[in-house]
Formats: C-alpha cells, sequence, structure tokens
C-alpha cells in the first residue's frame, strides 16, 4: 500500500518532527505545500549536493520556469507567491543573478561585517543588561534573541529604532503559513514601500549604512530602483529571520546537553558550537524556489519537469552522511557544512549570522553560566512555518532562584 503524501506543514505537529518522518522516507520525496501544491523536498547530504551543484543547469529559481505557476494549476492567491514571484537575485539565474549580487557583495563585504564587531557586542549587552530580574523566570524570544538580530539589521541599513518593530511585526507576517495571501501582499507592499523611502531618503543624506554603500555601489551597476529595494528587503528579511531562529534552537539544544555546553564554557568554543548548530538544528527549514527544467534523477530519484523543489537545511542530520548525525557534538568535523547553500547562490549573510551567533552565545552563557530551561523542552512552542524554524517563546532562568 502506498504512504499518503506528507503535507508541510502538517497540522498540529511540530515541523522539526515533519522533517524527521520526511526524511524517513528517502533521499528526495514528494510532499505537498499549503494550498494542495506538489513539490518536491531533497533531504539527503547527496541529493542537496546535486541540487545545488545543478543550479541554473538542472535547475532554475526563476518562476517561470515552473508551469504550474501560470497555467492556472496553482492560483493567483497562493500565499508562497510573495516568495516566488519577487524578482530578487535569490529567484534569477545567470547573468541575471551575477549582475545583482555583484552590487551587494561590493556594499556587504566580510571586511565590513567584521567591522561591526564592537557594536554587536555592545547590542547584546545592552540587551542582556536591560532584563529586569535575572532571577525571575525571562522569555529570551522576547528579550534576546528576536531584538538582537533585528536591532543589528536594521542599524546595518539604517533602518530607525523607532521602526525596527514594525518591520519585525512585517516580516512575521509574511514568514508565517498562517497569514493569507491577502496579509501576506499587504505586509509585503507596506514594506517595499517603507524601503523605497528608505532608499530615497539615504540618496538624499547618505550615511555611515549599508543602504548607502549599496547606493554607491549601484553608481557603476546600473540596477534599478525596483531592483535596489527588492535586494533590500530580501537581505534585511534573511538577514535577521534565520538569526532569531539560529540563536532559539542553539539555547534549548545547550540547555539540553549540558556537558557540551560545559565544553563550550571552558575552553571559549562558541564558534564551534554554531557550526554544530547549523549542523544538529539548522533555523532554516526549506527553501522551495527551485523548479527542474527536464526530467532528472537526484540521488536515484526521478524528478518530473517544472517540478518545485526544495532542499532541506537540516541535512546535516544525514545519517548517511554523518554516523552521529543525531549526537550533538561540538566536536565533529564542519568542514563540509551546507547550512548555507554552496555554489553562486552561498548565502551572502553567512559571516554576518556566524558572528552574531557566536557573539550572542558567548555573552548570555559567560554572563549567566548557570543558565537552564524553565520548561519541559517539549513544551517550548515553534514557529508556524516551514522556511524557517525556531522556538516563538524561550522560558528560562537566568541564575539560580532564592
Amino acid at each position: 500500500m502506498n504512504e499518503s503524501v506528507i503535507q508541510l506543514p502538517t497540522a498540529g505537529e511540530p515541523v522539526f518532527q515533519t522533517f524527521d518522518r520526511i526524511r524517513r522516507r528517502g533521499p528526495v520525496v514528494p510532499i505537498e505545500l499549503s494550498g494542495n501544491v506538489a513539490a518536491w523536498v531533497a533531504v539527503s547530504y547527496q541529493a542537496v549536493s546535486e541540487i545545488l551543484a545543478g543550479d541554473g543547469i538542472l535547475f532554475s529559481k526563476n518562476a517561470r520556469n515552473c508551469p504550474a505557476l501560470h497555467d492556472g494549476t496553482i492560483p493567483a492567491d497562493w500565499p508562497m507567491r510573495a516568495f516566488t514571484d519577487i524578482d530578487h537575485m535569490l529567484n534569477l539565474d545567470g547573468a541575471d543573478h551575477r549582475r545583482l549580487r555583484k552590487t551587494i557583495g561590493q556594499a556587504f563585504t566580510p571586511a565590513r561585517v567584521a567591522t561591526l564587531e564592537p557594536r554587536i557586542r555592545q547590542i547584546i549587552t545592552e540587551l542582556i543588561d536591560d532584563i529586569p530580574d535575572p532571577t525571575a523566570e525571562v522569555d529570551l524570544v522576547a528579550n534576546v534573541s528576536l531584538p538582537f538580530p533585528v536591532r543589528v539589521i536594521c542599524e546595518l541599513f539604517g533602518v530607525p529604532t523607532s521602526d525596527q518593530r514594525q518591520f519585525r511585526s512585517w516580516a512575521a507576517t509574511i514568514m508565517s503559513h498562517l497569514s493569507t495571501g491577502e496579509e501576506i501582499q499587504a505586509a509585503m507592499g507596506a514594506m517595499i514601500g517603507y524601503l523605497t523611502e528608505l532608499l530615497n531618503s539615504k540618496r538624499r543624506r547618505p550615511g555611515d549604512d549599508l543602504t548607502s554603500a549599496l547606493l554607491q555601489a549601484n553608481a557603476d551597476n546600473g540596477l534599478t530602483d525596483k531592483e535596489v529595494v527588492d535586494m533590500l528587503w530580501l537581505v534585511i528579511m534573511a538577514g535577521h529571520e534565520t538569526s532569531v531562529h539560529l540563536l532559539g534552537n542553539a539555547i534549548v539544544t545547550l540547555c539540553t546537553h549540558p556537558e557540551q555546553l560545559a565544553e563550550a564554557q571552558a575552553e571559549d568554543r562558541w564558534e564551534d558550537v554554531v557550526e554544530e548548530i547549523l549542523r544538529f538544528r539548522s533555523p532554516v527549514g526549506n527553501m522551495f524556489n527551485r523548479y527542474a527544467l527536464r526530467d532528472v534523477t537526484i540521488d536515484g530519484v526521478d524528478i518530473p519537469a517544472g517540478a518545485i523543489v526544495g532542499w532541506y537545511g537540516g541535512v546535516g542530520r544525514d545519517l548517511g552522511h554523518y554516523p552521529s548525525a543525531d549526537n550533538f557534538d561540538i566536536d565533529h568535523d564542519h568542514r563540509d557544512q551546507l547550512a548555507f547553500g554552496r555554489g553562486p547562490h552561498f548565502c551572502l549573510g553567512a559571516p554576518l549570522a556566524r558572528l552574531e551567533a557566536r557573539t550572542a552565545l558567548s555573552a548570555l552563557f559567560n554572563r549567566f553560566p548557570r543558565l537552564r530551561l524553565a520548561c519541559d523542552p517539549a513544551a517550548i512552542p515553534y514557529s508556524p512555518q516551514f522556511i524557517t524554524c525556531g522556538p516563538l517563546a524561550l522560558p528560562v532562568f537566568l541564575e539560580p532562584r532564592g
């Protein structure tokens, strides 16, 4: 008897459990997205490697190569069109992608990111200092892991502090699978409108921020304002959403693996902690913006032309590639890490995400070495989405009571 197709997300099931069920089905698995949209998801290391190597050759990231998005099979109000139909660099191939990436790459360099470290340390210190009573139960999502990346990315792009809460509200609406297509489009429209005005403001009064640097880099590249605004939207969204969940997942995992936490604290191994979290509990669920250009076989599985294909960010849990994949161990070899992708679409924000995570974890656990969860790990609520995954609330005790 054929197994039923797994729905992603599955109602009433934590998304990590859904991914675990998918992984047990095979290297590339047919699934059903919200709205009864058929898709495939690659979960084995080999399959993901083949898909990433086939960018622009076996698979396109441009929605024009997905017939179902244009022939009426997928309705016009499908919520995920907010991600598939926008022409930013994540959804383009070849020369179009390189033209956009060149511009942001000239502004958003690893060297520029490295100069941010003192300010990043200051932001996390301020947030920790603002926790009112460290002996009371504290929600680390509300107090640390959510505001921290939002403040960093917004400051980086010159978004005023007074507007940062609104930014997060728009992002939460756009990312949630509980939002309707109308709600997502409204949030997208408001966010794009804001960024258009931000761009115009920085053109009139440049500052020491990435939006101003982007405009300067574009002086010789000739991108349209729409292309620059779409790029701002992509980088700001990607630049905080995954980092919020990376921190949340890291704190939960460290608290449930005290021997690994003790080793990290004793030897200042926060860089290794971050790499292991990326492997063991990636904040990236799935990237569903690849379309098969022809009938193709991936890791022994036949995929038809035009199919929507995603890859699982938690590929580091593949027992076929990592024999001890289900063990959280900061001594694992991370040289073949795929959490940020590979190839021409390798995540531009990887240096910033790594810097933020190791800085925040070091500051938090050095200030509160006896930090522990205030509830059963199974009671922690997780995000109602599958593109990114992490805690919505994280109750802890920072210091022993009494």
